[in-house]
This record gives C-alpha cells, sequence and structure tokens, in this order.
C-alpha cells in the first residue's frame, strides 16, 4: 500500500511514538538529507544527495531512511511568502506523491518558507565561504526544515 502524504499538523496519530525521521530539502540539482533520534528531539545532518533520476534520487533516500529505522519523512514545501504555492511546491507535492509509491513510510509536509535564507545568514555569521557554504547550505537547510517539523510535533502531542 502507498504511503499517506499529509501536512505535519496531521502526521502525529500515523507516526509511532517513537523511531527517527528523515528530513529533505529538495532542490533541483541536490537534495539535503537530516535526520532526528528516536525521540525525535534533535536533528542532525546526513549527506547531500546530488539529484539524477528520480529513481536513483528515491532508491538513496529509501536506503538512508533504512539504515537509520526511519518511521517517516518530513519533505519541506517551499510556500510562497503570501501562503500560496508555486512551481517549487508543486513540485515538492510531485516527489512526495511519487515517493509515496515507493514506501509506507508516511511524508508529511513542512512549510519551509526562508529556511535556505535562514541558514545562508548562519552561515555568514559563521565566517564560513561561500565555497564551503556551497557544498552544505542543502544539508543545513535540511536540518533547519526538520528540527521546525519536530518542535512542532512536540507541541501538538502536548
Amino acid at each position: 500500500m502507498p504511503a499517506i502524504v499529509i501536512a505535519l499538523g496531521d502526521a502525529a496519530p500515523h507516526l509511532p511514538p517513537r523511531g527517527s525521521l528523515l528530513g529533505l530539502d529538495l532542490g533541483t540539482k541536490t537534495i539535503g538529507v537530516a535526520t532526528s533520534d528516536a525521540d525525535r528531539r534533535l536533528a542532525t545532518g546526513v549527506e547531500t544527495v546530488a539529484r539524477t533520476t528520480f529513481t536513483a534520487d528515491a532508491k538513496r533516500l529509501l536506503a538512508l531512511a533504512a539504515e537509520r529505522r526511519c518511521a517517516g519523512f518530513v519533505l519541506g514545501l517551499p510556500l510562497k511568502m503570501d501562503g500560496s504555492e508555486g512551481p517549487r511546491a508543486q513540485s515538492v507535492r510531485a516527489f512526495a506523491r511519487n515517493l509515496a509509491k515507493l514506501t509506507d513510510l508516511p511524508i508529511t509536509l513542512w512549510d519551509e518558507r526562508l529556511s535556505t535564507a535562514a541558514v545562508e545568514r548562519e552561515l555568514i555569521a559563521a565566517d564560513v565561504s561561500r565555497k564551503k557554504r556551497a557544498a552544505v547550505i542543502d544539508q543545513h537547510a535540511a536540518i533547519y526544515i526538520l528540527q521546525g517539523a519536530l518542535d512542532r510535533l512536540a507541541n501538538i502531542q502536548k
């Protein structure tokens, strides 16, 4: 049976009480990947996947989820500032629908407005060079997205 694709606010009943989540920042050229601990308190970076084909990308992401015994996915949904969806958000939704056909793990969508900009500012403040920022920005954005989702889930379950 394919996985469900739902908003994070509706995810709690579909997730087991424990188990790590895999957070994804889907870019056009790369996918930033982060994971949480089993108690879903802290997000950490995993890797940046260079995008090739959907099949190859999905295979790598599913392997990462299996290695970490993940209970679900959190995909950053790049909404516009007014809350509407543009082509990038539609692309993320399409990726989620296609990934759902390959797994039974729930896939949640989390509003990621300004995540990359926030991470960029943090890296600049830390005096990270432009070249090094480019190498880690997507992974750090995935951490930012996943940590926001973890914090929200913790508040929902209180």
